[in-house]
């Protein structure tokens, strides 16, 4: 017989949500962790599997006054009592959990003012945040005490710009890329349609766009950097905008914490890229 590699739960944590669980965060207490969806957020202990505390809770009492829903939420990398939590509207909340039990009512709130000249059918749709990730060190590219502006911002998905409305028509617009940061905060990391993935250099600011598929991925190969073309003539190693798959879409991403590994999930496949080893 072939050998078989089963996966079997040592614990479940069952019913405390009524929508898609969307991320899971373990706390820095190693204790507890939280679960997260559309409208609730719960916070578990790792012992106990048939009870959780609510801890955000944004259900109105008339679901036809529901504005925005809960995308993302992640616990701070070494405070046990900070968490963030980021929305479809487009904003991220800073809670503190010793200030009350229910953290309905943020401490920070993180909010990017939109820009009129840029305003679309589209806007609202694609201010929603797919994902929230503190750095290693406790920092974003949000300043945590800076709450009027970003930072820093890396245009991922530019040249989609002129492809927001088949994105919109084949449902594509509401993907959520996940984002993922390398072990020392310097680079970021982000998955596109294509079976694209991207990285940003902070320090540099230099950016990369490398392709995950099993034709041009051989053991040990180099990946070849792949450029968009978004209109007039085309280089021999640009692809056209138009020519993207958007069947084929990095979603999920992961980032070895000491070194320079990475996995990408690229459809049905599971990449391991690695630093150039000599």
């Amino acid at each position: 017989m072939d050998l078989m590699v089963e996966a079997t739960p040592r614990r479940i944590f069952s019913n405390a949500h009524t929508y898609h669980i969307n991320s899971i965060s373990v706390n820095s207490d190693y204790e507890t962790y939280m679960s997260t969806d559309d409208l609730r957020i719960n916070l578990w202990n790792l012992e106990i599997t048939n009870r959780s505390f609510n801890i955000v809770d944004i259900k109105p009492a008339n679901m036809e006054e529901l504005t925005e829903v809960i995308t993302a939420a992640e616990f701070h990398p070494n405070q046990c009592n900070t968490f963030v939590y980021s929305s479809s509207k487009g904003s991220i909340r800073l809670c503190d959990m010793r200030t009350s039990a229910l953290c309905d009512n943020h401490s920070k709130l993180f909010e990017e003012p939109e820009d009129p000249s840029n305003r679309s059918f589209f806007s609202e749709i694609i201010s929603s945040i797919s994902d929230v990730k503190f750095s290693h060190s406790g920092l974003r590219v949000w300043d945590v005490n800076m709450e009027s502006k970003p930072l820093e911002t890396y245009q991922v998905h530019d040249y989609l710009r002129s492809k927001l409305c088949s994105l919109y028509e084949n449902d594509c617009i509401f993907d959520k890329f996940e984002c993922v940061w390398n072990g020392t905060d310097s680079v970021l990391m982000t998955g596109s349609y294509n079976n694209f993935f991207r990285m940003f250099d902070r320090n540099t600011k230099r950016d990369v766009t490398l392709e995950a598929s099993r034709e041009n991925s051989k053991p040990r190969a180099i990946l070849k950097p792949r450029k968009v073309c978004v209109g007039g003539k085309r280089r021999k190693d640009e692809i056209s905008v138009d020519s993207l798959d958007f069947s084929k879409k990095i979603l999920h991403t992961a980032w070895h914490p000491y070194e320079n590994i990475i996995a990408v999930a690229a459809t049905n496949n599971l990449y391991i890229f690695q630093d150039k080893v000599n």
